[in-house]
């Protein structure tokens, strides 16, 4: 029953989401056509509940112009638009709702999968929930040997199928401290799918809020931070890699400055990470990266490197 009701608000912000605005009789019938309604209609007691539950829940407000025949709408939807978690949330709960009420479409959907992180996603969201340091054992890519130590998780990311936490460490802020290096606080990134263990300290943390995550990960793609400064970076696109670019951007930097003959050039502020760099090569010979010539450069080492693999006999 509390699954069903989630799935009535869900249905409900989606259905003003797309429509923009609806009066209450035009939610009703649409209601009674989307199979979750069975047929029967939404009584209006009810559809304020709905309304009342997805500010509570969601922290969306479903609003009424009263000016403009009694219409309903979602109050500054330019919140929910940049909020990628709730996004993801209801657009996966929509389609679900929709598999549930047309069989048609089981087995039809297809969600990519997360491999990493199930094991200790619960564990780590309780913590976050309630400030408590978490020990882990954690061997990370490269490593020879796995390592123990307290993390004070901040933030989850998921980027390309993986899960991350963004945590402070203890053990280094300390470090820094008692060696008086700044900035004092080391905040770290950690792949779930390389933590082996984790169990409660029985501490308590306060988040420090002179932390701001959009700063932490400015001008980085991915899930890789580097100190270096943040780069003017033009690429020219070629053939269908623009309309690929113009719709999924590789960086929120992302700028379309001109096109030509040859092909439309695009700008981008960024470090220029491993994870950069990947971006670029994934979209094999559809793009050149024209400045600045050190990245150019590397590109240029990258894909002789790759040359040299094929070039094997």
């Amino acid at each position: 029953m509390a699954a069903n009701l989630f799935g009535r608000y869900v249905w409900l912000v989606d259905v003003i989401r797309r429509y923009k605005s609806l009066t209450y009789e035009e939610i009703n019938e649409l209601w009674q056509k989307s199979g979750l309604g069975y047929g029967e209609e939404l009584p209006l007691r009810t559809f304020h509940n709905h309304r009342k539950a997805v500010k509570d829940i969601f922290d969306i407000y479903i609003e009424c112009d009263t000016n403009n025949g009694y219409r309903y709408y979602i109050d500054e939807p330019e919140r929910l638009d940049g909020d990628g978690l709730r996004n993801w949330l209801l657009d996966c709960y929509s389609a679900l709702n929709q598999i549930q009420v047309d069989r048609k479409l089981e087995g039809r959907i297809i969600f990519e999968n997360i491999p990493s992180g199930h094991l200790w996603l619960t564990s780590i969201t309780e913590a976050m929930r309630e400030n408590k340091e978490l020990f882990i054992t954690y061997h990370g890519f490269g490593k020879p040997k796995t390592s123990s130590f307290e993390i004070e998780p901040y933030y989850l990311k998921v980027v390309s199928r993986r899960w991350y936490v963004i945590a402070r460490n203890p053990y280094y802020s300390e470090q820094n401290r008692l060696e008086g290096k700044k900035p004092t606080d080391v905040y770290r990134v950690y792949a779930l799918d390389r933590i082996l263990k984790i169990e409660e300290t029985g501490k308590t943390f306060n988040m420090h809020k002179d932390f701001k995550i959009d700063k932490f990960f400015e001008g980085c793609c991915g899930v890789t931070t580097t100190d270096e400064p943040i780069q003017r970076v033009v690429i020219i696109a070629y053939d269908n890699s623009v309309d690929y670019l113009r719709t999924l951007p590789l960086h929120t930097s992302q700028k379309e400055l001109e096109t030509n003959e040859d092909g439309t050039l695009f700008e981008y502020h960024v470090k220029p990470t491993i994870e950069f760099y990947q971006l670029l090569l994934a979209q094999g010979d559809q793009l050149e990266v024209l400045e600045p010539e050190p990245i150019r450069n590397t590109m240029r080492d990258i894909i002789s490197s790759l040359m040299g693999y094929y070039d094997k006999k």
